[in-house]
């Protein structure tokens, strides 16, 4: 058995619950890298990373370095004596740092590579309509997740899952993951297979205003796939065009209504419980919905307060 000294390196909430994990497993965590806080909100208070938070709560050696190949900063790391590094949900690492350990740097990435590489595998693996995803676990090389795959387990992505739903399910998932691997290591019994490249890969694009913006043109499934593929975040949006108004909204939860019909793709078909949208084939039935400078409301609940006028559509 091989004594392991981990530095973990992850910021978002999906870390937390791998180096909770870790923790309660009795592993020595020699030390934790997250981001630098960032100041928040209209007081522009230091926000903490959720990895910070939990880190602070069980007295680990925390790190929040701007540059990864400033020499201060190596300096540390390299005095933490580590011989293992793992990351979760944090950024591309430097081979200086990646190297550092005896033992390597393995990644725990929320798909199953080689699919899906890049920084948002769970919102494009719904977005894209897919059935099942999973976890992988894989050395880090020089490219983008391209290392060669410890291990991987597959989950069923459900017909109505979002997104925010999928990653709570992979976080689970792939703290096991990051837990069987590490017995691996310690054990002394890790066998890695190459990341097979075809042309038919595909990839998780970062998400940015343009692929997050709804086409009402393309088919009913897309459109229904794209809006729980981005909630609750960052969520999908179109233009809402109400007589003279043009605003900017953001959908959050839907269904799909097929049914056939002669309206135009994108004109509102409202009642005083209902916002429906035409689409090829049927309507999108919008069950929550945000108006610019509002909070995201139940559409029952905006009707109250908002008139939709005749003609009104999403473009």
């Amino acid at each position: 058995m091989k004594t392991l000294n981990i530095v973990f390196m992850g910021t978002p909430d999906f870390a937390v619950s791998t180096l909770k994990t870790l923790v309660e497993n009795n592993y020595n965590i020699v030390g934790v890298i997250t981001a630098p806080d960032k100041p928040a909100g209209r007081g522009r208070k230091l926000n903490e990373s959720a990895v910070k938070q939990y880190a602070v709560s069980q007295n680990l050696t925390i790190l929040q370095p701007t540059n990864l190949k400033d020499d201060a900063f190596l300096a540390e790391l390299k005095a933490l004596n580590a011989n293992l590094n793992i990351v979760v949900a944090f950024r591309m690492l430097p081979k200086v740092v990646w190297n550092m350990p005896e033992l390597g740097t393995f990644n725990l990435h929320a798909s199953l590579l080689p699919n899906y590489r890049g920084a948002a595998p769970i919102n494009w693996a719904i977005i894209n309509g897919d059935t099942k995803t999973g976890v992988s676990t894989f050395f880090i090389d020089e490219e983008i997740d391209t290392g060669e795959m410890i291990q991987q387990e597959a989950v069923t992505i459900e017909p109505n899952e979002n997104a925010g739903q999928l990653h709570d399910k992979l976080m689970h998932l792939g703290s096991k993951l990051v837990l069987k691997t590490v017995k691996q290591i310690e054990a002394e019994a890790v066998t890695t297979t190459p990341q097979i490249e075809n042309f038919n890969l595909k990839t998780a694009y970062k998400l940015n205003r343009d692929n997050c913006k709804i086409d009402w043109n393309v088919s009913i499934t897309d459109i229904y796939n794209k809006i729980r593929g981005l909630s609750p975040y960052p969520a999908a949006w179109c233009v809402l065009e109400n007589g003279e108004e043009a605003l900017d909204v953001k959908i959050y939860e839907a269904t799909m209504e097929l049914e056939p019909h002669d309206f135009e793709k994108g004109s509102i078909q409202n009642t005083k419980k209902e916002i429906k949208v035409a689409v090829a084939n049927g309507f999108i039935n919008i069950h929550y919905m945000k108006l610019p400078g509002k909070r995201n409301m139940q559409a029952k609940d905006l009707l109250n307060g908002y008139e939709f006028k005749k003609g009104a559509k999403m473009l």
